[in-house]
């Protein structure tokens, strides 16, 4: 099981989330790079959650924009697989 310093360490190689705009690079690279940028947002989701049921209005809606960014990663991937 990969922790979470790993996925912070692939953010940390790619920049920070760039809500869907992806650099020219490969083609192999570019899914590879969303993959990881994805891992990286589900993990910063998971620290929101807590907050979020105490009622912490930030961070509820720093988990909507995560969620929002999160799918339009997984629908580029699915599109790019289609």
């Amino acid at each position: 099981m990969a922790t979470s310093s790993k996925y912070h360490q692939l953010l940390s190689d790619y920049g920070l989330p760039s809500l869907g705009y992806t650099q020219a690079t490969g083609n192999s690279q570019v899914p590879q790079r969303k993959h990881a940028e994805l891992l990286a947002i589900i993990e910063e989701l998971r620290k929101e959650i807590r907050p979020t049921y105490a009622g912490s209005k930030c961070a509820t809606e720093r988990l909507k924009r995560g969620v929002i960014h999160a799918r339009s990663l997984v629908w580029e991937c699915v599109a790019e697989k289609e």
